[in-house]
């Protein structure tokens, strides 16, 4: 898979986009994913508003909740619940693709006619998983900015003022980059796990029910150990404003 990726990475720079193809693996992809991303944000960011208000209530600093609230979920909760239904919905459906193509010898066809099957299949997919996770990220941000501060003004008690406030004066530019690179990132590993899972199936048929299970929890893995690894960079290179 390692070697695949790197393969994808580089024929996305030297290799004509083929559009048709990319566009309907785009809309496809959206057209399953937005919903459920958005639906899910609502939760998330009432959870962790309704968390952190308890919290600073508790220590004093009911005008810092709008802050913390935010970059949450613009931070973390946004690019999570992105490639959660990237991954369960777009990415599920191009493994099962895949991996049906494969079992009818499609790809091995392709490879005798001289066509790669990675830079005609694989690279299109990838490139919709992250320009829909992006877009969906964006999304999901503002859905769940919303959620917080309905939850934090009307159901807490809040002023809106101090919510606003309190954001401008702690999220900077860098924390809105971060998530879109977060986004990037787990697109391009919720199309290429989904990719390479689809086609290495084993067993036939159910085989190919197999992997797509299987390219659902490698991508869920994965995205939590990146998650980690690009939250502890950030938060070691890029100070906080007012540090």
């Amino acid at each position: 898979m390692f070697s695949m990726g790197l393969d994808v990475f580089v024929l996305m720079f030297t290799r004509r986009p083929r559009w048709r193809e990319l566009v309907e693996q785009f809309w496809f992809i959206a057209s399953v994913s937005i919903l459920p991303a958005a639906l899910v944000s609502i939760p998330f960011g009432a959870v962790l508003t309704l968390q952190l208000g308890s919290l600073t209530t508790q220590i004093g600093a009911e005008s810092f909740n709008g802050a913390a609230s935010v970059l949450g979920i613009v931070q973390q909760a946004a690019p999570i619940v992105t490639t959660l239904a990237v991954a369960g919905a777009g990415g599920a459906a191009i493994c099962a693709d895949l991996g049906a193509r494969t079992i009818r010898e499609e790809l091995d066809a392709m490879r005798v006619l001289g066509v790669s099957p990675v830079e005609r299949l694989v690279v299109p997919r990838v490139q919709a998983a992250i320009l829909a996770a992006v877009l969906i990220n964006g999304l999901v941000s503002v859905v769940g900015v919303l959620g917080a501060y309905f939850f934090n003004v009307i159901v807490q008690g809040g002023t809106p003022g101090a919510f606003l406030s309190s954001f401008s004066a702690l999220a900077q530019l860098p924390d809105l980059w971060v998530a879109e690179i977060k986004a990037v990132i787990f697109g391009f590993l919720a199309g290429l796990v989904a990719s390479y899972r689809g086609m290495n199936p084993k067993g036939g048929p159910k085989g190919v029910g197999d992997v797509v299970n299987q390219s659902v929890v490698i991508t869920f893995l994965l995205l939590f150990f990146v998650n980690f690894i690009i939250t502890v960079l950030y938060l070691q290179l890029v100070p906080a404003k007012g540090a």
